[in-house]
């Protein structure tokens, strides 16, 4: 790359576009779907309570002005059809100015969402798309040359997301170091896929090369980044190459997705060309005051960098934080200590009257998270189960978190929305009088249990995690009115 424009990375430019494009259009689907149960105006942590006590400056969000669901609606469609537009091309024929604008409606738009989102939208990857997707603003169409500046602050988020999750990992958990983290891992992790049983009976040794071959991914390669064409965009695709096993092997919503996105800019159209053969269209020089917008903003995010920058040398180094509530220069990593065991939460409800030893209790099935033990974990990334997550974080918490209490609160009234959350609810004809949440060890069959069984896993009874509770038989009881059941 040399110039303001850069030659040989119009097809990576192309491609990361409609990749992010991709990326966004789930990111809109997922909070439209989920938003009514979780943020919505009768939700778990309702948007119009955050609102009233977090001022704008804080965190910043377009519903600080009105709030309504229907609102939330529209702004989840719009930011999926905008999407879209990109996708298919549509905003490639577009002036420069427009393009511009469409990239910053679906940050804005996005932005307003993740910074209402409380603990629902707690995770790397949201900041992660936000940063990707205001530095997308300053790319231009496909009919534009892309711009040098834009494409080396791409790098630099690369690098920091893949060497902040270098770091953090040797700076913390022993398992890192000896080479014994990815025994656990594949058993462990928040929300296994299809194969991760599997990865989890890879032989010992192998386990060992996929610690040594993850460190190699995010210590050394990427330094590379910043080296001269092949050698900068082989890195790249090596980084494509971990990231691919990641997905293999579980369920990490769009997080592998967007990494292998920012990967694809750097690898250059000489090796891109090989697997994707576009033709590449002619391109104009851009206009005099887009130079002047890229440069300034490569001084916002110099200026930006200097904390994340010092965050990675810090040996206190944080995981997965923003140092400003527009979320454009931010901190990454991942899985910085690894847990050895696994527990997993299972609601259970009953109709009886009266909490006996032989009350009958029927467990809910989440979409995604463990809970059959016959049921194969399912593929669900890049899709992103909110819900499904916070319950792998509660597991790992001795105290009931008020989300989870306000969730049962909406079982107990059987509330719609927020049983749509869920895979099967054996309470959907009427709701329950009681429910319960208990706490069990789960560990992988071994592939002999497996073959006996047909089971995906075991499960041990650890004990209560939260006791029986019900709602008052009065009209308008809510999550405050929650009473312990009877002895």
């Amino acid at each position: 790359m040399h110039g303001f424009s850069a030659t040989g990375y119009w097809e990576s430019r192309l491609v990361f576009e409609r990749a992010l494009a991709a990326i966004y259009c789930i990111a809109f689907l997922v909070a439209r779907n989920q938003f009514r149960a979780l943020l919505g105006s009768r939700g778990i942590l309702p948007i119009p309570d955050f609102v009233a006590r977090v001022p704008f400056e804080r965190a910043p969000s377009i519903f600080h002005w009105r709030y309504s669901d229907a609102g939330f609606e529209t702004v989840s469609i719009a930011g999926m059809l905008a999407s879209a537009a990109v996708l298919v091309g549509v905003v490639d024929r577009a002036p420069l100015w427009t393009a511009m604008l469409v990239w910053l409606a679906l940050w804005a738009l996005y932005l307003s969402i993740v910074n209402v989102g409380q603990t629902w939208y707690g995770f790397g990857w949201e900041t992660l798309l936000l940063e990707t997707g205001f530095l997308a603003i300053f790319l231009g169409p496909a009919h534009s040359a892309p711009p040098t500046i834009g494409l080396w602050l791409i790098r630099w988020l690369l690098f920091r997301v893949e060497f902040g999750a270098g770091l953090i990992k040797i700076r913390g958990d022993r398992c890192w170091r000896d080479f014994t983290c990815l025994r656990y891992h594949h058993e462990t992790q928040p929300m296994p896929n299809a194969l991760s049983w599997y990865f989890h009976h890879l032989p010992d040794r192998l386990h060992k090369v996929e610690v040594i071959a993850n460190h190699g991914a995010q210590l050394v390669l990427p330094w590379l980044l910043f080296t001269p064409q092949p050698v900068a965009g082989a890195a790249a695709l090596a980084i494509i190459v971990t990231q691919l096993w990641l997905v293999g092997s579980g369920n990490f919503s769009w997080l592998n997705f967007i990494t292998i996105t920012l990967a694809v800019s750097a690898v250059g159209d000489g090796l891109l060309h090989r697997a994707i053969p576009i033709t590449p269209l002619h391109t104009a020089s851009p206009a005099g005051w887009f130079e002047i917008v890229v440069f300034a903003l490569l001084a916002l995010i110099a200026l930006k960098s200097w904390r994340p920058a010092r965050n990675l040398a810090s040996r206190r180094q944080l995981m997965n934080a923003s140092f400003d509530p527009w979320h454009l220069v931010n901190t990454y990593g991942a899985f910085g200590s690894i847990t050895r065991v696994r527990h997993e939460i299972v609601l259970e409800g009953t109709r009886d009257a009266e909490l006996t030893a032989t009350a009958t209790w029927t467990a809910y099935e989440f979409k995604g998270k463990p809970g059959d033990p016959m049921r194969r974990p399912p593929q669900i990334a890049p899709y992103h189960l909110r819900l499904d997550w916070m319950m792998w974080f509660a597991a790992l918490s001795p105290r009931v978190p008020p989300w989870l209490t306000g969730f049962v609160a909406k079982l107990l009234t059987g509330d719609r929305d927020a049983r749509r959350l869920l895979r099967t609810d054996p309470f959907a004809d009427a709701p329950p009088r009681f429910v319960r949440a208990r706490l069990y060890r789960y560990a992988f069959t071994t592939p002999a249990e497996r073959r006996q069984t047909g089971a995906w896993w075991t499960r041990t009874l650890v004990g209560e995690y939260l006791d029986p509770v019900g709602l008052p038989r009065a009209a308008g009881s809510s999550e405050g009115d929650l009473r312990p059941g009877p002895e």
